[in-house]
């Protein structure tokens, strides 16, 4: 079972804005590109297409603390911890780091929460159990390494 994740990126000239950092919104990408990374190492999709009706995991929060700007080219990683796992959601909790600092620094720290949900054919999301197949390979972060 898995509580954790970390995915290594650098930054891309394309998501820096004027000023030569990151734009914000681009922390939210961030955490996204590693949750779904997340669900691939655990041998699935954020879409699971091949249940009838299909399922998926819409955001119902999100946000994202800045502490220290990342730039061009910087090497960061992205930690993943799940914070808790219900039924039919869960939630995260991602810590960045700029890996081109010795010592690495914590650049900004978000939380995201998702919800499964069914594709209904008429367009409609209905929220539903996380199937045990995906459920069973997730467990919650130990409480010291949330701290």
């Amino acid at each position: 079972m898995a509580f954790e994740f970390k995915l290594e990126r650098r930054v891309e000239f394309s998501e820096t804005d004027a000023a030569g950092i990151v734009h914000f919104s681009n922390f939210f990408r961030y955490m996204e590109a590693a949750e779904h990374a997340f669900f691939r190492s655990l041998g699935h999709s954020v879409m699971l297409k091949d249940f009838d009706p299909p399922l998926g995991f819409p955001r119902v929060h999100a946000d994202c603390d800045y502490r220290a700007p990342l730039r061009f080219e910087d090497r960061f990683e992205i930690h993943l911890l799940v914070r808790e796992k219900r039924a039919k959601a869960l939630s995260y909790r991602f810590t960045f780091r700029n890996l081109s600092i010795e010592p690495p620094v914590e650049v900004a720290r978000g939380h995201l929460t998702v919800v499964c949900v069914t594709h209904e054919a008429d367009g409609r999301l209905a929220s539903t159990r996380i199937p045990s197949a995906l459920a069973d390979r997730i467990e919650v972060a130990p409480p010291e390494a949330i701290a």
